[in-house]
């Protein structure tokens, strides 16, 4: 077998916004002989980076879907995913993280710390992913890796330790010490292609001991023999450390901190020697299945190639040549022409051609190693199913698919467009599970939904250049709910008598506001008043009346149904009998429950220059915000607030306004809320309206 998997690493790069995570992988390429120039993420050469494959990626400058490619690196092979930083793009990370075993954390040596870095470090630790931290941008106005490392301890709670420190910074960065061999370490040539090692300037000697000391006292925890060494004066080995700061790594109990320059060239090829030293290999981390066989009992996957095959398809894409899916193997080896059952579909198929990818060009390969990465091409599948081979029938846990909060109504202009638009809408949500369509019956309207403004508008871009296809946008629309705010009984009579047999079911109970779920139903019939048999269909007519509320016809949220008496005819009772006494019963009690109208609240991070926070705070406020906290970093501050999500339209560019661009902000969906009375007021205006449009034109 060609590949030893003892030196293979499957890494992600990850960071918040603009922190140069992109123009790293564009670096990382070029120094292991991938591609041989060097494009920039702006794509101001006309070329823009190799990852970011997508027009629009290099237009804006910013990474939107994951891309997979595979280098060499001293004997090493390391798959390597670019992730994009931005929240709207979450399940990207999420999809891309569930496969990695190691990560690069980017951060810039300016921002620090920043809002996305901070969701980035939660999803590694729900992940158990190890993590090396490079801070770049070392050679911009205000660079302070010491900074960086600090915040990485207060802000993220991580472990962080130097086993670099800098040669100079800002304009006058040209490398740094590496305090593991106690050397100086320079990159010449016109690209940094050559690595060269010197002895330590004379005037970072002391400093260079100090941050020694302080690694050989955090890395002591980890090896005993290091510790004795260390406390006893000797000479330390480097072997010994570097054993030391791998084991702390694969540990999660610290992270070691490197810098250097990506867009200068500067720190790469040790960052590669790094992950190659303290990031794991896919025999290092524990991979389980759920054994649906087994009331999906944990079992521990091995990596050995003799045992049956298990993969996880993380992510599809849908390119020129057909549906190509993203294959992580854990168990077994992926060879072409052998049978796989999919376990959430049970259906089987063959692998026909299987591709290693780079970016956006591929090669063929006849068959893939446990841990590896490859794509299999043409098979029908949805994100996160996993394929096993000789008669398993495992699942590996499924992502965290949060829920979408935000939605726009589309029109295609033309008959042209209406077939394309079906077309794209199909592969988008195969493609990302966060963003969902469905036709509004009422309106006719196709609505889809995603995970914040930026993630539509890409989308629907997409259309019009992926697919030709002309659309129109309606208002973007709020996922609002309803709720009530009392306990109310109910005793309703459903009859209905046609020639024939008729319709009886009486339901009798009473709804209460309940707040550990969306919905709960409670049987608490004694006697059987009603009969067991319709009781499931009590059940399923609450379900379909907590579909549309009756303030502003959004789904019903919080509430308790427990159903305690009622009445039956032996002749006339049937299943749709006791769903519409539900139904009426519901409406009944409803308008007694004091309902109330819930908004989606956004946890949003505003980060920008102190100068401008008095603006920043007053745009939040104005947005009937709630700010917070407020923290100031010399010259840099970061806001945090709560601000109901349909006050956040247009907020990024009413922000550029009053920051002149400088201030940027990222939002996640937080919690439902209960809207003030004047808001609640317009709504249900609103919708009566509506309702009255629609009725006038019937």
């Amino acid at each position: 077998m060609g590949i030893d998997i003892s030196r293979m690493r499957n890494i992600g790069i990850s960071a918040h916004i603009d922190s140069g995570k992109t123009t790293l992988s564009e670096r990382i390429l070029f120094f292991s002989k991938k591609i041989h120039a060097i494009h920039e993420v702006k794509g101001r050469d006309g070329v823009g980076a190799t990852m970011d494959s997508m027009d629009l990626e290099r237009e804006r400058g910013i990474t939107i879907q994951s891309a997979a490619t595979q280098v060499s690196w001293k004997d090493h092979t390391i798959n390597v995913i670019d992730t994009p930083g931005h929240v709207d793009f979450t399940i990207e990370v999420e999809r891309s993280l569930r496969v990695l075993d190691g990560a690069i954390l980017v951060l810039c040596s300016v921002g620090g710390v920043q809002s996305q870095s901070i969701t980035v470090d939660r999803q590694l630790k729900r992940y158990n992913v190890p993590r090396i931290a490079f801070v770049n941008k070392c050679d911009r106005v205000g660079a302070n890796p010491f900074k960086v490392r600090h915040q990485l301890r207060e802000k993220l709670g991580l472990n962080a330790v130097m086993i670099q420190i800098p040669i100079g910074l800002e304009d006058k960065f040209e490398g740094m010490v590496d305090i593991v061999s106690m050397k100086a370490a320079y990159f010449d040539g016109d690209r940094g292609e050559t690595v060269r090692y010197a002895e330590i300037p004379a005037h970072l000697k002391a400093d260079a001991e100090k941050y020694r000391e302080e690694m050989l006292d955090a890395l002591s925890m980890f090896s005993d023999e290091l510790a004795e060494q260390f406390l006893g004066g000797g000479e330390i080995d480097e072997a010994l450390i570097r054993a030391a700061i791998r084991k702390g790594t694969l540990g999660e109990q610290m992270v070691p901190v490197m810098i250097g320059s990506a867009h200068k060239n500067k720190g790469i090829q040790l960052l590669l020697d790094a992950v190659t030293h303290y990031l794991p290999d896919p025999t290092e981390v524990k991979n389980f299945a759920l054994d649906l066989d087994k009331g999906e009992e944990k079992i521990e996957l091995s990596s050995n190639e003799r045992n049956p095959t298990v993969a996880l398809g993380f992510k599809l894409e849908d390119g020129q040549y057909g549906q190509l899916t993203y294959v992580r193997i854990y168990q077994g080896m992926l060879k072409k022409g052998e049978e796989l059952h999919n376990t959430r579909s049970k259906k089987k198929f063959k692998v026909g051609r299987l591709v290693r990818m780079h970016a956006d060009t591929m090669e063929d390969i006849n068959e893939g190693a446990p841990g590896d990465i490859v794509a299999l091409f043409g098979i029908e599948c949805a994100s996160g199913d996993t394929f096993c081979g000789g008669g398993l029938n495992y699942a590996m846990t499924s992502m965290f698919v949060p829920q979408p909060v935000i939605s726009l109504a589309l029109s295609p202009k033309d008959k042209k467009s209406s077939d394309q638009m079906a077309k794209a809408l199909n592969r988008f949500t195969k493609e990302d599970p966060t963003f969902q369509t469905y036709v509004d019956a009422e309106s006719n309207q196709t609505i889809i939904r995603g995970m914040g403004e930026l993630h539509l508008e890409i989308y629907i871009e997409r259309m019009r250049r992926e697919y030709k296809c002309e659309v129109e946008t309606g208002m973007p629309q709020v996922a609002y709910r309803e709720a009530i705010t009392q306990k109310a009984e109910f005793n309703y009579t459903h009859r209905k008598q046609t020639g024939g047999a008729g319709q009886f079911g009486r339901v009798a109970g009473y709804m209460e506001p309940w707040q550990e779920g969306e919905y709960e139903f409670v049987d608490m019939i004694k006697g059987g008043t009603i009969p067991t048999e319709y009781v499931p269909s009590c059940d399923k007519g609450f379900r379909e009346a907590i579909k549309k509320g009756s303030l502003i016809n959004f789904p019903i949220v919080n509430i308790r149904c427990v159903i305690n008496d009622g009445q039956s005819h032996p002749v006339d009772s049937s299943d749709i009998a006791f769903q519409s006494a539900a139904i009426g019963a519901f409406r009944e009690a409803y308008g007694k429950a004091k309902p109330c109208i819930l908004e989606p609240i956004m946890k949003v991070a505003v980060e920008g220059p102190t100068e401008f926070q008095g603006n920043i705070f007053a745009s939040i406020n104005q947005r009937r915000g709630m700010i917070l906290s407020s923290n100031e970093d010399g010259v840099f501050s970061r806001v945090e607030a709560e601000v109901p999500l349909s006050e956040m339209f247009g907020y990024s560019t009413a922000l550029r306004s009053l920051t002149q661009g400088k201030a940027e902000f990222t939002m996640e969906f937080e919690k439902y809320s209960k809207v003030p009375q004047s808001v609640s007021e317009a709504l249900t205006k609103e919708f009566e309206e509506k309702r009255r449009k629609e009725q006038g034109r019937a």
